[in-house]
């Protein structure tokens, strides 16, 4: 029924009501289905409850929208959209965690593997599946978390930021290992780790094996500890295969990225 149709003294009360709960759409789903309830001879109740569903739907998705833009992703990827053929042997695990559970318990999950396997896709991915079961999320680089930490701790906010970023969520670091860390860095990303233990989820993506891990920070008990606490509630995915980026360019495969030893 259009608005028209609905008495005006009705469509008044209701858009007065609307504004003032700050839910301007209610207007919109009580005229379009106020004829359905009439012919259908829904109670009042049922009537209620549609309307208020659908605002609920409306709200909850434009939060969803808000919070997967505030994640700072470099591009927006679906695990519908994901390339499931190359990485058959993950795929039943991975399309669990769309669920969300892993958020509520506050478990991690580790994706590790060689360029171009759909690591950072799958990261996005389950970073926007957090976005829409109502979690705040933040995406960056292992180099950009190291460059944000570093900054708060020369201003003496550490605690601060540490504090702030504790209330995401989810974090998702990607590219662990592409560059090694100096001690400094790596201290202050082993307290990023240490502060979200058993309190919020971390998505963390490598080109590495944990046993490189030691190389790219530089000290292997650091390493360990920062890999202990990762992996102790966690969901670990292997991706293995070429990278989808050399596919048909007649190459089979990247080499092997490595964290440089000094020269003797």
């Amino acid at each position: 029924m259009s608005a028209t149709k609905m008495p005006s003294d009705a469509v008044k009360q209701i858009t007065y009501l609307a504004a003032a709960l700050k839910a301007p759409r209610i207007l919109e789903a009580a005229t379009r289905l106020a004829e359905q309830a009439r012919d259908a001879g829904w109670t009042h109740e049922d009537y209620l409850a549609a309307v208020l569903e659908r605002e609920v739907s409306a709200r909850n998705a434009s939060g969803a929208e808000l919070r997967i833009r505030a994640a700072g992703f470099g591009s927006r990827k679906t695990l519908e959209d994901f390339d499931w053929d190359a990485q058959p042997a993950i795929r039943q695990q991975v399309g669990a965690l769309a669920s969300g559970g892993f958020l509520t318990e506050a478990r991690n999950v580790v994706l590790l593997g060689p360029p171009g396997t759909g690591k950072t896709h799958l990261a996005t991915a389950l970073g926007i599946v957090a976005a829409r079961h109502g979690q705040r999320v933040l995406f960056a680089t292992a180099t950009d978390w190291v460059t944000r930490l570093s900054d708060a701790h020369r201003h003496g906010q550490l605690p601060a930021e540490l504090a702030k970023l504790r209330r995401y969520g989810l974090i998702i670091v990607d590219e662990v290992g592409y560059l090694p860390f100096e001690q400094d860095a790596a201290n202050l990303f082993f307290q990023l780790v240490s502060s979200r233990y058993e309190h919020a989820s971390l998505i963390l993506t490598s080109n590495l094996p944990f046993s490189a891990w030691g190389g790219v920070f530089g000290d292997q008990a650091v390493a360990a500890a920062m890999i202990d606490r990762i992996v102790h509630h966690a969901d670990v995915f292997t991706l293995k295969g070429a990278s989808y980026r050399l596919r048909g360019r007649g190459i089979d495969s990247l080499p092997s990225v490595r964290t440089q030893e000094p020269a003797n």
